[in-house]
């Protein structure tokens, strides 16, 4: 079954929305667009600042070998240096109906 994960976040200090927005592009084409089950990823900012990434997984195994291997991944350095890890939550779904 399809599997939907959410990440919310807040920005690092001293990362422009614009500068995340490039790093955000980037681990999205150089790895995770690439991972095996991979369908699609959105970025969303809320009024107050608080940033949602959703990926749509063709299962739940695909989502956990990828976030397996983010941390660790030379081109996702950039993109969690943007992040500030203290505001990071996240939720994983199965998609029900598209």
């Amino acid at each position: 079954m399809q599997t939907v994960e959410t990440i919310r976040f807040h920005l690092a200090d001293g990362i422009s929305d614009e500068e995340f927005l490039r790093r955000n592009r980037q681990v999205e084409d150089s790895y995770m667009s690439l991972r095996k089950g991979f369908r699609s990823r959105s970025t969303a900012r809320s009024a107050d600042g608080e940033w949602m990434v959703t990926v749509h997984w063709e299962s739940s195994a695909d989502a956990d070998a990828t976030i397996a291997a983010f941390f660790g991944a030379p081109e996702t350095q950039e993109f969690l240096a943007a992040v500030d890890k203290s505001t990071v939550s996240s939720g994983r779904y199965e998609l029900v109906d598209y």
